[in-house]
């Protein structure tokens, strides 16, 4: 990551919009943001295979879900974040991953700049990939800041996406079970 032309990037939005950039609360700012960015958009830097490596082996094939996993990312349209949960399941073929794996993908990919919809696709091919399931299911629910603070202005309004892959593609009765499953408590 290069910080620098993060930390310039900053000092021209700054002027951009007519702040002095060197008044005093603004000094240190173009080093917190491109400190900020190294953490918030590390993904860039990962791959998810590596947290999906370590397998266990199970005899039986049964469904294994992961939910209510928070995500943070960002709106590549608009820089600004989107936040919300992540349910993640699968149908092993033999192994399965550790569960906090499953979230350590997601967030690989959600610390990029991302539209969800590949947010929940890129989830779900990377488990069918190092996994090799006999199938993935994920929804991703979230809000976005884009349409909650600017633009529209709609506080609450929240976006679904759902990707199914394996098996799960075309099953009504398997995705309903993911859905019952979503809602126990």
């Amino acid at each position: 990551m290069n910080q620098e032309k993060i930390k310039e990037g900053v000092r021209l939005i700054l002027e951009g919009i007519g702040e002095d950039i060197h008044r005093e609360g603004l000094l240190e700012t173009p080093d917190r943001i491109a400190r900020m960015y190294e953490e918030l958009a590390g993904g860039y830097t990962e791959d998810a295979a590596v947290h999906l490596r370590k397998r266990f082996h199970v005899d039986n094939n049964d469904m294994v879900m992961e939910k209510e996993i928070p995500v943070y990312s960002f709106c590549e349209h608009h820089m600004l974040p989107f936040y919300g949960q992540v349910a993640v399941a699968y149908i092993p073929n033999g192994e399965v991953v550790g569960l906090s794996k499953i979230a350590r993908t997601v967030e690989v990919y959600a610390k990029r700049f991302q539209l969800q919809e590949r947010l929940t696709g890129q989830i779900a091919d990377a488990l069918m990939k190092e996994l090799k399931p006999q199938g993935v299911m994920v929804l991703v629910e979230a809000e976005h800041m884009c349409m909650t603070m600017r633009g529209i202005k709609k506080p609450g309004t929240k976006t679904v996406s759902v990707v199914t892959r394996g098996i799960f593609d075309g099953d009504a009765n398997l995705q309903n079970t993911f859905y019952r499953m979503l809602e126990r408590r």
